[in-house]
């Protein structure tokens, strides 16, 4: 499986489940166990390559002013929502994070932005064609800090100045 076939399947099921990130995990573990095992992998690789391009500071406080604030595994989550919103979302992300802002039509923090069973889809798939547990991916391993310049969380006016988008768009009340 290329890049160009792993996006088209996250951008199909995504579409097909309305948005709905655990209908989008369904959908993508049904699709992907109708493929061959070796593909279900190459998924796995591709994803799991994503989830450790978006370990980043500045995502991390993107995800930080959309959410009203995230811990250690809200962050995870929201990296596999990120990467399930399709290539141009995740993309324009780790270009710019404020981006986000223009780049999500709309956002629910109560509902968007959390999807870590789309993590899980293609383990799934594979164990339901194999009946064995999915390989670990041939990936370098995932760096112990996220990558860039750490931010202050806590702190409204560094978020405000970091993410002006983001905080116009979801923190001014």
């Amino acid at each position: 499986m290329d890049e160009t076939e792993f996006w088209a399947l996250v951008d199909s099921t995504r579409e097909a489940s309305e948005g709905d990130p655990e209908e989008h995990a369904d959908l993508l573990v049904e699709r992907l166990a109708q493929l061959d095992p070796d593909s279900v992998a190459d998924f796995a690789r591709h994803f799991e390559s994503r989830l450790s391009r978006a370990y980043r500071w500045d995502l991390w406080g993107a995800a930080w002013v959309l959410l009203d604030g995230a811990g250690d595994d809200v962050f995870d989550a929201f990296r596999c929502w990120l990467i399930g919103q399709g290539r141009e979302v995740f993309e324009g992300a780790l270009h710019e994070p404020d981006e986000l802002a223009e780049l999500l039509d709309g956002f629910d923090e109560e509902e968007d932005g959390e999807a870590e069973a789309l993590r899980y889809a293609a383990d799934e798939a594979y164990e339901q064609l194999t009946g064995l547990e999915i390989p670990e991916p041939e990936l370098p391993p995932p760096p112990p800090e996220p990558s860039g310049e750490a931010l202050d969380f806590e702190d409204d006016r560094v978020l405000a100045e970091r993410f002006p988008k983001l905080w116009d768009r979801f923190r001014t009340d």
